[in-house]
């Protein structure tokens, strides 16, 4: 007898006598906690996103070529990680060399690049969570967690959302979904907190809709 036979032969010897009840299980949890309007949820993504560390400007979407070439001249960027499916009009005005995603880069060589730009697939205002899940316009995985600074463009109001269970209703459990709450970070057992670890030192969110071009963090 193996050990995963006799590990379930102990449950199930445990369960002999516990009734079975196949009654639908009451998930009366709140959807979001209190009504918003677009602006008050956006606003308050903002705000979350800041609040864990990341850097969050407003944009139309005809400022935001300008928008992303400035974040990348001030970062002092010359090289750029893209996606494969990411707008070309994105990065129309920026000045540093554009790195296509490819499957043979290896660990150290995306380590050498300086930043990359991804759209999202959902946010999450209530937890200041943006949710990548390997879409053609974000990569895959590690070109957002090696890298050290890391751009991120969300769309407004059409990808934000209140709360967490709102978003996995957009999402698709069967790809490999990323879920970041600010940059990269972790603290030992006397809470000094450390930055870059297991991902970008450096998040930069840029939400995209009607209001003109400012930065909204605190």
């Amino acid at each position: 007898m193996s050990s995963r036979e006799r590990i379930l032969g102990r449950v199930r010897r445990a369960l002999a006598d516990v009734p079975r009840d196949d009654a639908p299980i009451e998930r009366a949890y709140l959807r979001e906690h209190g009504a918003r309007s677009v602006a008050e949820t956006t606003a308050l993504l903002a705000e979350n996103l800041a609040d864990y560390r990341a850097l969050v400007h407003r944009c139309t979407a005809g400022d935001l070529a300008v928008t992303i070439a400035g974040m990348l001249a001030a970062r002092g960027s010359r090289t750029v990680l893209v996606p494969p499916g990411l707008e070309p009009s994105w990065l129309a005005e920026a000045e540093a060399e554009q790195v296509p995603d490819r499957i043979e880069s290896t660990p150290h060589e995306l380590d050498g690049i300086d930043s990359v730009v991804t759209a999202c697939a959902v946010a999450v205002a209530e937890t200041g969570t943006i949710v990548l899940d390997g879409s053609p316009d974000q990569g895959r995985r590690r070109i957002t967690l090696v890298p050290d600074h890391h751009i991120c463009v969300v769309r407004v109001p059409e990808q934000v959302v209140s709360s967490v269970p709102q978003a996995l209703e957009r999402l698709d459990p069967a790809r490999p979904l990323t879920w970041i709450s600010g940059p990269s970070a972790t603290s030992d057992i006397e809470l000094d907190r450390v930055e870059g670890v297991h991902g970008p030192r450096t998040l930069e969110v840029v939400l995209v809709g009607d209001q003109s071009s400012e930065d909204v963090n605190s």
